[in-house]
């Protein structure tokens, strides 16, 4: 039996956190620990010493591209240009959201919602997050509906238990998402999986 291999991650957020742990698990790791920052300008602060931390131990970390830049590529050489040999640094295109939503088949299920209404490639959503609330809008069950849809008047952007719902699905492998079936329909997905990949043989 090979022996295990061990992988650190940082996420900006709570949502990110099963997502990333769910990735590195089904690829065959093993989660050593998750910092979860609190925003992207803090995660920006921590990379370089994630970064230097990488030089002897594997480290995933994911950030939303949003609308920050262009296309990943520009972010990535902004942000991290020299990165260790192992530090996997990928950028979510646009938004967790989008991962998501890439599993359209369990996403329909989960919340209750037509699959037809999500999109087939959803990388290139530009808003994923506004997108994942108009299509729970539409949801059959009145529950999620008032989770995860702002409350009038609140003035806020999502629901009091958005982000829980959202971890739920994202951690549930037997009824929620599916990392194999993500990966066909996000393409940026499909890359941070090849990437890890690489760097999980490598420590084998």
């Amino acid at each position: 039996m090979a022996a295990p291999v061990f992988v650190s991650g940082a996420v900006e957020g709570p949502s990110d956190e099963p997502v990333l742990r769910r990735i590195i698990e089904e690829r065959g790791g093993v989660v050593h620990r998750v910092q979860v920052q609190g925003g992207k300008p803090n995660l920006r602060r921590a990379l370089p010493g994630y970064n230097a931390a990488a030089k002897r131990d594997p480290w995933l970390v994911l950030v939303d591209l949003d609308d920050d830049r262009p296309c990943a590529g520009e972010l990535v050489a902004d942000w991290l240009p020299t990165p260790s040999k192992n530090m996997r640094f990928r950028v979510v295109v646009r938004q967790i959201e989008a991962w998501l939503l890439a599993d359209a088949e369990r996403f329909a299920q989960y919340f209750a919602v037509k699959r037809s209404a999500i999109p087939v490639n959803p990388d290139l959503i530009l808003d994923a997050k506004e997108k994942l609330l108009a299509i729970v809008a539409t949801s059959r069950r009145l529950a999620l509906r008032q989770d995860m849809m702002p409350r009038p008047g609140s003035g806020r952007r999502v629901g009091p238990a958005y982000t829980s719902r959202l971890i739920e699905f994202a951690s549930d492998a037997s009824r929620g998402w599916r990392l194999e079936s993500a990966v066909e329909h996000s393409m940026s997905l499909a890359k941070c999986v090849a990437r890890l990949d690489q760097l999980i043989t490598a420590h084998r």
